[in-house]
């Protein structure tokens, strides 16, 4: 059995039918997925997705490219929903430069991100971060404000050098589809060098569907083509991918 540590059924792309995808998923050796929010509404649905299901489970927060749009209590929201026994991350949170480029959206981001942070150090969770084109300013924030207990660097395509960093402060990478296509240089790179014990397997559907479907709708039944890929650039077996990332999430979130 293998587990998606990030996925976003709660996107109505999937026309709100949890129950076919939860289903297709488990009949394809999903065993766990973590459905992830990224706005106060789609965190809420996350919530409700996770109660219907064993073996699934919501991170709520609000994503950097929403933060935006945030209204001013959206976190108190955000934190009176965190006592649901379902709910075992703050995320997706972090920063994205590539949406917003402007200085002030950047700084708005920054307070957003370590409000957040503090939410998970109070409520004693870990987070999963999005991080785009800002991962210099993401590893300085996550140095001087730290998350006590860490967390997922969700959809990693940073370098290997800055991958590093990441593991050395204690977080995980998560791999997904990106590195099964053909001309990913520096996703396959990490994935092959990545300690086993740093790393979690992510499909981050409905977005970056693995080859040989890309073009396809994402989902968590194609787990199976990111961890075999993943395999052959280690020089490990498939089963050793599931062995050692299973084990790496179910300690980041204690279950």
């Amino acid at each position: 059995m293998i587990i998606d540590s990030h996925c976003h059924i709660n996107d109505p792309v999937y026309e709100n039918n949890p129950e076919a995808y939860v289903k297709e998923a488990k009949e394809n050796g999903v065993s766990t997925m973590l459905v992830v929010g990224y706005d106060l509404t789609s965190s809420k649905r996350a919530i409700e997705i996770a109660e219907k299901f064993e073996g699934v489970y919501a991170a709520i927060g609000i994503i950097p490219a929403e933060v935006k749009n945030a209204k001013p209590d959206d976190l108190y929201e955000i934190e009176k929903l965190l006592k649901h026994k379902k709910v075992i991350a703050i995320g997706e949170i972090g920063l994205d430069y590539y949406w917003d480029k402007e200085e002030p959206l950047k700084k708005e981001q920054i307070i957003f991100f370590e409000r957040q942070i503090d939410l998970a150090n109070k409520h004693k969770l870990p987070v999963s971060i999005h991080c785009r084109d800002a991962y210099e300013d993401c590893y300085n924030i996550l140095k001087r404000h730290p998350v006590h207990k860490r967390g997922i660097i969700h959809c990693y395509s940073g370098s290997l050098e800055m991958s590093k960093l990441f593991t050395d402060l204690g977080y995980l990478l998560g791999l997904g589809g990106t590195v099964t296509f053909k001309n990913a240089i520096k996703p396959k790179e990490v994935a092959k060098h990545v300690a086993r014990d740093k790393y979690v397997l992510e499909t981050d559907a409905p977005y970056l569907t693995p080859t040989p479907h890309r073009g396809e709708l994402n989902h968590s039944k194609y787990l199976c083509f990111i961890r075999d890929e993943i395999a052959s650039l280690k020089g490990i077996s498939p089963n050793e991918v599931e062995e050692d990332t299973n084990s790496n999430f179910n300690k980041l979130f204690n279950l």
